[in-house]
């Protein structure tokens, strides 16, 4: 699957994959300077890039391993969701976690973007749903004790 990426600013880098069998494409900061993110605050982190993700697909944001592990830096909203008929630009929302404040720098991998299909969907209330061996049981119901 081709996805259309248009560069917005002439510094901006297209997402590039880590392995031929890589799941998501590392997506880089495409800023002047370095972004300070103090502990348990967020920062919006411009890629300089826009993309078409095509109809019956959403582009996903998730962290890159070695940034969130490392580092504690990570989507603010945990997962990036964009929209097949989004056109602007792509931006992370980068929180920190971590005790210190953590930099990021201009060209730097700040998350991933992952393709993945999304059906076409419409909600319809119902008195009843059909029922399941697991019911209604909410958080933590199906481990053992």
């Amino acid at each position: 699957m081709k996805i259309e990426v248009k560069k917005l600013r002439d510094t901006a880098k297209l997402p590039t994959k880590g392995s031929a069998k890589a799941a998501g494409a590392d997506i880089y900061a495409d800023i002047d300077k370095e972004i300070l993110i103090h502990p348990h605050t967020r920062e919006q982190i411009g890629t300089g890039l826009a993309i078409a993700v095509p109809e019956g697909y959403a582009a996903f944001l998730f962290a890159r391993s070695g940034k969130a592990n490392k580092e504690g830096v990570r989507p603010s909203n945990c997962v990036g969701v964009i929209d097949s008929d989004y056109r602007g630009e792509v931006i992370a929302s980068l929180t920190c976690d971590d005790l210190d404040p953590k930099y990021v720098k201009p060209g730097e991998r700040i998350a991933q973007l992952v393709i993945l299909p999304v059906p076409e969907t419409e909600y319809e209330e119902v008195d009843q749903l059909d029922p399941t061996e697991r019911g209604d049981g909410g958080f933590g119901s199906t481990g053992q004790f």
